[in-house]
C-alpha cells in the first residue's frame, strides 16, 4: 500500500519516518522507501535517489524533524547542537539546488526560537507545511503557466522537472498537468539529459503514467525538431535564479536556451521563489556541482560504454543567462528576467 499516494516524498508523521520513491530505481521499479536513519536519508540526497530542488528542499526538512524527534532527550542544547549538524551536513551534499539552503536556513531559524519542550513538535509542523506549501505553489505555477500554453500545442523540456522533482505536479511539467485537466492536450519532446538520463527515466516515465504525448529525444535532436517547427515553447526548470535573472539548471539547459532563442521560440524558466537567490549577484557566482566520471562512463549501461582511463568532465549544471529566458513561470505570476530582482525569497510561503 502507498504511502506517498501519488507524492514523491512525504513524512509519516506517525511512524516519525521520512518516505520517498527510490528514483535511481525508475523507470524499471518503484519503490518507497521509509526510514529514520541518517545514514539512508543523506545517501538518498546525494546518490539522487531523492533530486529536483523542490523535492530535495522538503526532503531536508522532513529528515531533520524525523532525526530530531527519534533523540530521547529534551534539553534544547542537545537538540540544537543535532539540528546545526545535520544542516551543516546537508547542505555540503548538492552545493547546486538553493532551495536545499532554503530549508534547512527554516530548520535552523525554528529551532533558534523553539525551546526543549517545543523544537521537536514545531519542527515537525515546518516539515509537514514545507510540503503542503510545495504542492500549493507548484499548482500555482502550473496556473499560469496553462495560461501562456492556450495557444500552444507542443513544448520541449530538458531533465525532470515534474511531480518527481517536487512534492507533486513539479515545475516545468505543471503548465503542462494544469492543461491538462482544462481539457487540453499538450504534446512534449523530452530530451534524455545527460548524464544520468533523467528525461528518459523519469520524465517520460510520469508523463506516460499521466497520459500525456510525450516523445522522448537524444539531447543532440532538439535543434532538428526547432528547426522542423515541432516546438512552439520551451520549459524547463531550475535550481538557483541569481539576482540579475541568471538560472542555472541540468547540464545541457544552455544548449536548449541557445537553440530556442536562435529558432526565436519563447524560453520559460519555471521556479518556486525558493529557488531566487538575492544574494548572487548573477550566475558567475553559482557554485556548479561536478560529479563522478562513472556517471557517463559506466553509469546505466550493461558494460563500460567508455576505454578504460578515460577522463570525463561531469558538471551536473549549467547557467543560462537571463538574456536568454523569454520569462520565469513563479507561483507570483510570469515574470520577466528584468523584474526578478524586485522579488526577494522573504515574502515567499
Amino acid at each position: 500500500m502507498s504511502f506517498l499516494n501519488g507524492a514523491t516524498v512525504g513524512y509519516d508523521a506517525v511512524n516519525n519516518k521520512a518516505v520517498f520513491i527510490d528514483q535511481t530505481l525508475l523507470p524499471l521499479e518503484y519503490k518507497e522507501i521509509s526510514t529514520d536513519n541518517y545514514d539512508e536519508m543523506y545517501d538518498a540526497v546525494k546518490t539522487l535517489k531523492v533530486r529536483g530542488a523542490p523535492a530535495i528542499g522538503v526532503f531536508a526538512g522532513i529528515c531533520a524533524a524525523v532525526l530530531i524527534n527519534k533523540i530521547k532527550t529534551n534539553d534544547y542544547g542537545v537538540l540544537m547542537g543535532e539540528v546545526e549538524k545535520i544542516c551543516a551536513d546537508f547542505v555540503k551534499c548538492r552545493p547546486t539546488a538553493v532551495n536545499l539552503k532554503w530549508a534547512l536556513e527554516k530548520v535552523l531559524c525554528e529551532g533558534k526560537i523553539s525551546s526543549g519542550e517545543n523544537i521537536k513538535q514545531n519542527l515537525k509542523t515546518l516539515a509537514l507545511k514545507m510540503a503542503e506549501d510545495d504542492i500549493s505553489v507548484c499548482r500555482k505555477i502550473g496556473e499560469y503557466g496553462a495560461e501562456l500554453l492556450a495557444d500552444k500545442n507542443a513544448i520541449l523540456t530538458h531533465c525532470n522537472a515534474g511531480s518527481l522533482a517536487a512534492v507533486k505536479y513539479g515545475t516545468a511539467l505543471a503548465p503542462v498537468y494544469i492543461a491538462k485537466e482544462r481539457g487540453k492536450n499538450i504534446k512534449v519532446y523530452v530530451d534524455e539529459t545527460r548524464p544520468l538520463l533523467q528525461g528518459a527515466r523519469l520524465t517520460a516515465f510520469e508523463l506516460e503514467n499521466a497520459g500525456v504525448d510525450a516523445t522522448l529525444i537524444c539531447d543532440n535532436t532538439a535543434a532538428a525538431v526547432m528547426a522542423k517547427g515541432l516546438v512552439d515553447a520551451v520549459l524547463v526548470g531550475c535550481d538557483r535564479v541569481a539576482k540579475n535573472g541568471d538560472a542555472a539548471n541540468k547540464i545541457g539547459t544552455l544548449s536548449v536556451a541557445v537553440l530556442a532563442n536562435f529558432y526565436k521560440i519563447p524560453f520559460y524558466v519555471c521556479m518556486p521563489f525558493s529557488t531566487f537567490d538575492p544574494a548572487l549577484d548573477d550566475g558567475s557566482q553559482i557554485v556548479i556541482e561536478e560529479r563522478a566520471a562513472d556517471e557517463v562512463t559506466d553509469f546505466w549501461y550493461k558494460q563500460k560504454m567508455a576505454p578504460k582511463g578515460v577522463r570525463a568532465l561531469n558538471f551536473a549544471f549549467d547557467v543560462t543567462p537571463a538574456s536568454l529566458i523569454t520569462a520565469f513561470i513563479t507561483e507570483k505570476g510570469v515574470i520577466s528576467p528584468a523584474e526578478i530582482k524586485k522579488y526577494s525569497t522573504e515574502d515567499t510561503f
